[in-house]
């Protein structure tokens, strides 16, 4: 079978397609699928580009959804035939992180390979059953952007009706995290450098929003929004350069999810600024399967779809790693074949 693997030291010009030997039949506990779709992160970017260093010829992307073909001996929750999509963790089914999912050893496209192939046989604990009449490449973006959205406001925010989230920028994370509070009642303030997505988040029903080049102080914008109050829930998803203003806009007691770096991986915290606000600032990574499993029946409830920028070929992975890094793309992109 064909699959797409990068080269040590890594880069995007350093990606290419190879021959690897199909899996075969599926032992005890394990499915067989045929992968037909997945969705690009910005972990996976790191990890193409050299940023996140890899095995040589690693088989890239963390995402994957397809069709089960063939069940090994001791499956019960799968049979051929059911659409299911990976997961990040396979290895954290339940409960609190621990450990094992303290790094990237486990997850598939970093530590082991990934899903840029035509078909896997992997223990049947590395998929959940995909949404309901989901297209593949719509499955695919649950894995990571939006089990990543629902574990930050459901699973350890407790959203509820009538909370105020924040959301930044117009990623996949921000834009699942936009349907999941709007699902629950929430009102949602969106922020983007471009007045046109901003336009867009509106039309998704983003209760407010603000452009961050044109008012730096969009955190004190955020808080005079709900009166002084401050917002419930923040979606920290710039890192360092941003955290300040996430902060700012908080409220005390609040909760601030500490998701991405794209500012950079190390910085200076507001210490102060935290400790007066007496907020909660947590780091995740992404969540469980049992925490995918609910996010999916959610969803089968909900009658929403992902917001998909564009779709690519499997052969023009690269490419579209490209359009990832021109970041000019709204909601996910994902490759498909």
């Amino acid at each position: 079978m064909k699959v797409f693997v990068v080269r040590a030291p890594g880069g995007l010009d350093r990606l290419e397609i190879a021959e690897r030997p199909d899996p075969g039949a599926p032992g005890p506990g394990e499915i067989r699928v045929a992968v037909h779709a997945t969705s690009l992160n910005y972990h996976d970017l790191l990890v193409a580009a050299g940023h996140a260093p890899a095995a040589d010829g690693r088989i890239l992307m963390s995402d994957g959804a397809g069709v089960v073909e063939a069940v090994g001996p001791g499956v019960a929750e799968f049979a051929p035939g059911d659409a299911v999509v990976s997961c990040f963790f396979p290895q954290w089914p339940d409960g609190l992180p621990h450990g094992a999912v303290g790094d990237f050893a486990g997850t598939p496209g970093d530590g082991i390979d990934g899903f840029a192939l035509t078909h896997a046989v992997r223990s049947a604990e590395s998929f959940t059953r995909a949404p309901r009449g989901w297209s593949h490449a719509e499955a695919a973006t649950l894995t990571t952007a939006g089990l990543t959205a629902w574990r930050a406001l459901v699973g350890d925010g407790g959203l509820k009706a009538g909370d105020t989230v924040l959301a930044l920028g117009t990623g996949g994370v921000a834009i699942a995290a936009l349907q999941i509070a709007k699902l629950m009642g929430a009102a949602v303030i969106v922020t983007s450098s471009s007045d046109a997505k901003l336009e867009r988040v509106r039309a998704l029903g983003a209760d407010h929003t603000i452009n961050y080049r044109q008012h730096p102080d969009w955190g004190t914008l955020a808080r005079d929004w709900t009166g002084g109050r401050g917002v419930d829930h923040v979606l920290e998803l710039g890192g360092p350069g941003t955290l300040a203003q996430s902060i700012e806009a908080v409220r005390v007691g609040g909760h601030i999810s500490l998701i991405g770096v794209l500012t950079g991986f190390a910085g200076e915290i507001p210490t102060a600024a935290l400790m007066a606000k007496q907020a909660r600032l947590q780091g995740l990574i992404v969540g469980s399967r049992r925490q995918q499993q609910d996010y999916v029946a959610a969803l089968d409830l909900a009658g929403i779809r992902p917001v998909i920028d564009r779709t690519f070929g499997f052969d023009e992975l690269p490419e579209a790693f490209r359009h990832q890094e021109a970041a000019g793309h709204f909601g996910k992109i994902c490759a498909a074949w």
